[in-house]
């Protein structure tokens, strides 16, 4: 199977489509995967880092409002588009996922003109000018947030990596605070603004750090590489105050934290609540508000805080975030309802459905010639895989299954989670959590 990945650009577009790839290869190690992507985006960083092969096309930024640079537009996608089909044709592409983002608009175009089918899928709630294209050029159209409004939309979760999705925060959380030179007998609370940082969440927090430590909370701030000189580590104390200029591994992170206080991105609150960890979430003040928007299911269930960035103040962090901080119910209780919401194998799910779409692809093109022969021999079975997406993976820490009635796929060696592949078609409804999620976490002091 050739399979061809648009998602480049930002972390948000290009980690979900990572992970759909490392699904994929974790289903079938033979599969072919290639990634659309641009010279200035995170892509030419990310994606050969992982393992995959890049092939770059020429940016074709959209403009947002009507300016002189549109009418530079049709050109640029003319030869945006012709570059994707070029690809898709050298490599053969069985088919194309799009996740948004500028790379997208011309990869379903090209992919449409070629006639390879399309998969999308939509991260937000307000779906972007590029998914909204691609979902009507296809019927897979998938979304990582229950409320999002595209056409033929199934509501299926958001990607993520499998360091996150399997991580077990309380069994691995002495080692990630050793780690981070953190104690393990206080608790935690982790403050992030995503790769780049986030100056608002830092002011805050350099005007309550006192409060914190005071209260006997620690604190692991991730500075973000460019505001290092904002933040000083105040000297002495015994509640540690420990800043960084970012982490690579925020698995460790994660562990490390009881709580944390961050921007609202899909990426940012799809992991948060796979691992069971409450926030206090902050949405970036600019876009549409699809940052409100990510964070509302998870507040409205009680997995979380949310508070504007314009309100977000030293007296704030003092007053509404650190009496729950040091409330270790109150913790237990938002760690659990942030669970509940968590989709810890989207990847998986997004990659069984892309399996299907190609094995019935494959099924319609051998069906064709066979209509015209005047006496058609039976159909064989079908290999394409049936059941929930368990039935494509075997992580190593899992016991092989027993053994069960025959047809399944080539490769199926993954215990079957309790949920059922419904006969509909569909997938998992809206707030339906994975069958294989560790049991909701409680907060660290209470055991």
């Amino acid at each position: 199977m050739r399979v061809v990945l648009a998602g480049g650009g930002t972390a948000g577009h290009i980690e979900p489509a990572l992970a759909l790839a490392d699904a994929l290869r974790q289903a079938d190690r033979d599969v072919q995967v290639t990634c659309l992507g641009t010279e200035r985006g995170l892509e030419t960083r990310l994606v050969p880092m992982r393992g995959y092969e890049l092939a770059l096309i020429p940016a074709v930024p959209l403009p947002r409002s009507v300016t002189p640079q549109l009418l530079a537009v049709p050109g640029r996608l003319a030869g945006a588009v012709h570059s994707v089909g070029t690809i898709l044709d050298r490599v053969r592409a069985d088919v194309l996922v799009g996740f948004g983002g500028y790379v997208a608009t011309p990869a379903y175009l090209g992919a449409k003109r070629h006639k390879v089918p399309i998969v999308v899928h939509e991260a937000n709630p307000s779906p972007g000018i590029a998914n909204r294209l691609g979902a009507m050029l296809t019927t897979h159209v998938f979304t990582g947030h229950p409320d999002a409004k595209l056409r033929n939309a199934q509501y299926l979760g958001l990607p993520i990596r499998r360091q996150i999705a399997e991580l077990d925060r309380f069994a691995l959380g002495d080692k990630a605070r050793a780690h981070f030179g953190l104690r393990p007998d206080l608790p935690v609370l982790l403050v992030f603004g995503g790769s780049q940082g986030a100056k608002s969440l830092n002011r805050a927090l350099a005007g309550a750090i006192g409060a914190i430590r005071g209260a006997g909370v620690q604190v692991l701030h991730v500075t973000g590489p460019r505001n290092t000189a904002e933040t000083q580590a105040p000297s002495g104390g015994k509640v540690p105050y420990v800043p960084v200029p970012y982490v690579d591994r925020m698995d460790l992170a994660y562990a490390a934290a009881d709580f944390a206080l961050c921007r609202a991105g899909a990426m940012t609150c799809a992991e948060l609540t796979a691992v069971g960890l409450p926030a206090a979430y902050v949405p970036l003040p600019i876009g549409n508000g699809e940052q409100r928007l990510n964070a509302q299911p998870i507040v409205q269930r009680g997995g979380g805080l949310l508070v504007e960035d314009a309100e977000l103040s030293p007296e704030w962090i003092r007053t509404s975030l650190l009496p729950v901080l040091t409330n270790i119910d109150k913790v237990a209780a938002m760690s659990e309802a942030a669970a509940s919401l968590g989709r810890k194998d989207a990847d998986r799910w997004l990659a069984k459905a892309v399996i299907d779409i190609v094995a019935a692809e494959e099924a319609n093109r051998t069906a064709r010639p066979a209509e015209a022969q005047p006496a058609p021999e039976p159909e064989r079975e079908r290999t394409r895989p049936g059941g929930a997406p368990g039935d494509l993976f075997t992580p190593a820490s899992r016991p092989s299954p027993p053994p069960r009635r025959p047809s399944p796929p080539p490769g199926d060696n993954y215990q079957r989670p309790s949920a059922q592949y419904p006969a509909s078609g569909r997938y998992p409804p809206p707030g339906q959590p994975s069958a294989d999620r560790p049991a909701p976490g409680r907060h660290r002091q209470g055991r």
